[in-house]
């Protein structure tokens, strides 16, 4: 599987890590897909809804994923996947992300390293949640 981001999308990724330090951002991508391409066409920034540990944990409610599942389906979108920073920490996913992923979803993370963020990476939960997979990245230069 292939993930493609606009890289107009990647920059307001990339700003909204870069607002929220040091605390996680996070959001949902919104797309088309085929058999071997994710194709991004915008995302849904959400709140950080995590009362504590915001530094090195994301939230997203039940309500947030509704709202951008209602969205979607009127948008004529898919809900592909999330997107989140990682503030000073590499764009990996931790235990934690991993406890809380769907194979069924692409994940992307930024590092925010100091306050400025840097390369993202995709990955993909394996179907037997041993682990993720890294996902090809292609950051398309024209607008969405």
């Amino acid at each position: 599987m292939r993930l493609v981001l606009p890289a107009v999308i990647l920059e307001q990724i990339r700003r909204q890590g870069e607002e929220t330090y040091p605390h996680e951002c996070c959001g949902f991508m919104m797309g088309r897909q085929d058999d071997r391409t994710r194709e991004i066409s915008e995302i849904r920034r959400q709140p950080n809804e995590r009362a504590d540990s915001r530094e090195n944990r994301f939230l997203i409610t039940p309500a947030q994923f509704r709202d951008a599942e209602r969205y979607g389906r009127k948008a004529g979108l898919v809900m592909l996947g999330i997107y989140h920073s990682h503030p000073d920490h590499p764009a990996r996913p931790s235990q934690y992300d991993r406890d809380r992923a769907w194979p069924w979803f692409s994940y992307l993370i930024i590092p925010v390293s100091k306050g400025v963020a840097g390369k993202p990476h995709a990955w993909q939960l394996r179907d037997d949640r041993s682990g993720f997979d890294p996902l090809a990245l292609t950051i398309k230069e024209n607008s969405p």
